[in-house]
């Protein structure tokens, strides 16, 4: 799983991959916490799937950014399953689960 900080480094994700898992972590959020476990549990047993994060504390422009692109209101904790440069799914808070996840894996 890797961090990204910065819009650019987004916008090559997109660009470059056909299919990749993207969360929003807020570092003070318990619920977060949770999703971030389940999101890197899934990450971890699913290693054929590409797995990337933020942290919206210091990375607020780039969340901002990702919530105006696509339409989607921005939520922490978030999940999104991105293919083909659009998020094909995404889910907030205590719906994400290790076995959500699993069920979109390819």
């Amino acid at each position: 799983m890797e961090k990204v900080h910065l819009i650019a480094d987004f916008e090559r994700l997109a660009e470059e991959n056909d299919r990749f898992f993207f969360f929003k972590h807020s570092s003070t959020c318990p619920v977060s916490a949770q999703a971030f476990e389940a999101y890197n549990a899934f990450l971890e047993e699913h290693p054929e799937e590409k797995g990337y994060y933020l942290t919206v504390q210091e990375s607020r422009d780039l969340s901002n950014y990702i919530a105006a692109q696509y339409e989607v209101i921005h939520q922490s904790p978030q999940a999104f399953l991105f293919e083909n440069g659009q998020p094909s799914w995404h889910e907030s808070h205590w719906k994400i689960t290790k076995d959500g996840l699993a069920d979109l894996s390819s």
